[in-house]
């Protein structure tokens, strides 16, 4: 059943942001949506998620030291420079440039594992890494905005008022809850299914998120189209880049062909849905934050299709 659903999902969330979009443009049923249930389904989906990252075995991780040394050099420190050049073209707009910031510089730890299997990677390892990516990024994450944002004073101050509230709520809390459930289950039958069951509500749950989160953005989408432009040239070249410093890093490790895989489909996918909370948290004015990682989501989708075929029979072929 788990395997049908993240078999599908790329297809599942790009019918709801259409259908969402469609909804929204033509009737007033977004404008009815409480905040509240916007902000229960990210707590749940987040939870869930983080249910199925092995929290409670990091040092396991590090064994690979070259695998992780490839995958931690390109995600936080040759990745976030490529966006640096990437952010100065864009238009002069904070909330279009932080929105960037926002989901470029955090690694994806879910459909990466689903896209790093289908397209003939290293799966296991791919899980293993995943609680390594989230901890990292998540302690990143402040630092990389003071450091884009830094000459900003004032939006740096406004940004974090905001921010800060929504990650220690929405973010931290279902991370000790999802490791405290993790502990448990290493105990008790009843836990382990529990987390086994809750690894069927991600796909279906952000499925639905993206759907309410595309019917109630569509004035925003509407009002920011100008702006929306240059990301369907910054995102695509992102995901180029994705891929080809994840070729060179698998020759600099000397990483098996599967393992080098596993590198390039973590660059290309980026943690859209964590972010995601962080930037509705924003105001008003900032609003465009949300736009961008929105579109940035469906850019990524059809990379990651192209990347299905590309990267195992062109850019990283068996050998």
């Amino acid at each position: 059943m788990r395997e049908m659903i993240e078999r599908h999902q790329v297809w599942a969330y790009l019918i709801a942001v259409v259908l969402g979009l469609v909804v929204g443009w033509t009737s007033s049923l977004g404008d009815r949506v409480p905040d509240g249930v916007i902000w229960a389904l990210l707590g749940v989906l987040l939870y869930a998620t983080f249910t199925q990252t092995p929290l409670t075995h990091l040092s396991d991780v590090f064994r690979d030291r070259r695998f992780m040394g490839a995958l931690l050099t390109g995600n936080f420190l040759i990745m976030p420079a490529i966006t640096a050049l990437l952010v100065l073209a864009l238009p002069d707009n904070d909330a279009l440039k932080l929105g960037v910031l926002l989901v470029l510089l955090m690694p994806c730890t879910d459909w990466f594992v689903t896209f790093t299997h289908l397209g003939k990677g290293d799966s296991t390892r791919a899980i293993a890494a995943t609680p390594v990516l989230l901890i990292a990024q998540l302690a990143l994450l402040p630092l990389y905005l003071w450091f884009f944002l830094g000459n900003q004073f004032d939006v740096n101050l406004e940004i974090g008022r905001h921010l800060l509230p929504a990650f220690a709520g929405l973010i931290i809390v279902p991370l000790i809850l999802a490791f405290r459930t993790e502990k448990w289950a290493e105990k008790s039958e009843k836990a382990t299914g529990l987390i086994r069951s809750m690894g069927l509500m991600p796909a279906p749950l952000l499925t639905v998120v993206l759907f309410i989160i595309s019917m109630t953005q569509v004035s925003q989408i509407d009002s920011t189209g100008a702006l929306i432009w240059p990301l369907m040239i910054v995102f695509p070249a992102y995901l180029l880049a994705a891929a080809l410093v994840g070729k060179v890093l698998r020759r600099v490790y000397r990483l098996p062909v599967a393992t080098g895989r596993t590198v390039i489909f973590s660059l290309g996918t980026r943690n859209s849905f964590v972010v995601l909370p962080l930037a509705l948290s924003l105001p008003e004015a900032w609003a465009a934050a949300v736009v961008v990682i929105v579109v940035q989501s469906l850019v990524e989708l059809f990379g990651m299709m192209f990347y299905l075929r590309w990267v195992p029979d062109r850019l990283l072929p068996n050998i």
